[in-house]
């Protein structure tokens, strides 16, 4: 896979790229993946917003691992996040997870609650990876 970014000098800073452009490779569409760790009893969620967006990276990346990708093949994502007053938090820790060279699209929604209680956040990816 080829990947071009489209980086704007007003994105950079934010940890997005406009757009990326693909030529060749296989597609996968992650559905959202959430910040719960698997525990002896099921799935829990820490309590703070900081450890829940590190381990929904965590189970996105082993997601992507099962198909032989990795974070960086990531060409968009749309994290939906409990709190507005998060999202500064969140571009931080996402800046972490990707080369200045290699921001995804994305897009950053704020909403009322999610599917079980505890999840304060959630992400949905597009990923390309080389064609095997």
């Amino acid at each position: 896979m080829k990947r071009v970014n489209y980086d704007g000098s007003w994105q950079k800073p934010r940890g997005y790229s406009p757009m990326v452009a693909t030529e060749g490779g296989r597609i996968l569409w992650l559905s959202g993946h959430v910040g719960a760790a698997e525990a002896s009893g099921g799935w829990d969620f820490a309590a703070d917003f900081e450890t829940q967006v590190h381990q929904t990276f965590r189970n996105i990346e082993a997601t992507l691992a099962r198909a032989g990708g990795r974070l960086q093949d990531i060409v968009t994502m749309t994290a939906f996040i409990i709190n507005v007053r998060y999202s500064d938090k969140f571009i931080e820790i996402r800046k972490q997870y990707f080369p200045d060279d290699g921001y995804p699209c994305s897009a950053l929604v704020s909403v009322a609650g999610f599917a079980k209680p505890g999840i304060m956040i959630e992400i949905q990816t597009i990923a390309v990876i080389k064609s095997a």
